[in-house]
């Protein structure tokens, strides 16, 4: 039930999502302000407190860890990451999602569309991370609604990330 309600939280935020742009990083004086980065595809402001929840940068960077791990382990799309250096896969995701909750950090890495150009990666391989990223989030202890609002900051990428059919 869980999972359905995610996926479809997920699809609407997807289909409400507007705008292509990749801009700038977030501006640290004002967190809450939507300003649109290379960590998003869109421009969203994260719930207030989110990046607390999961537990400031430490918190984001254990649960990256963990989640990598986790990708790399799943018969679904685990095989995808079996040449991935899964430190810097975990660091780069941990200033994403430190970024897009609203903390201090700032991604440097390649813009959603570039990253993954060059894989075949469909919707049911985005379906299956996003059930791992649960599984992580769900293993540390965030509470369902604040792993529902780092989804929606997360589901406007699905454009980007997915390229095949």
């Amino acid at each position: 039930m869980k999972n359905t309600f995610t996926t479809l939280a997920l699809s609407i935020a997807t289909l409400c999502s507007v705008g292509t742009s990749l801009a700038q990083a977030q501006s640290m004086a004002s967190p809450a302000k939507p300003v649109a980065s290379d960590a998003s595809a869109y421009p969203v402001a994260p719930a207030a407190g989110l990046y607390e929840a999961f537990g400031e940068k430490p918190g984001i960077q254990s649960l990256m860890t963990d989640f990598v791990q986790r990708l790399r382990a799943d018969p679904r799309i685990g095989e995808q990451f079996a040449e991935t250096r899964l430190d810097n896969l975990a660091s780069q995701l941990g200033d994403q999602l430190c970024q897009l909750s609203g903390g201090p950090c700032v991604y440097k890495g390649p813009d959603m569309k570039t990253a993954h150009s060059t894989m075949d990666v469909t919707r049911a391989h985005f379906n299956a991370l996003v059930e791992v990223l649960q599984q992580s989030m769900d293993a540390r202890g965030i509470p369902f609604t604040r792993q529902n609002q780092m989804l929606a900051l997360l589901a406007p990428m699905h454009r980007d990330v997915v390229n095949t059919r």
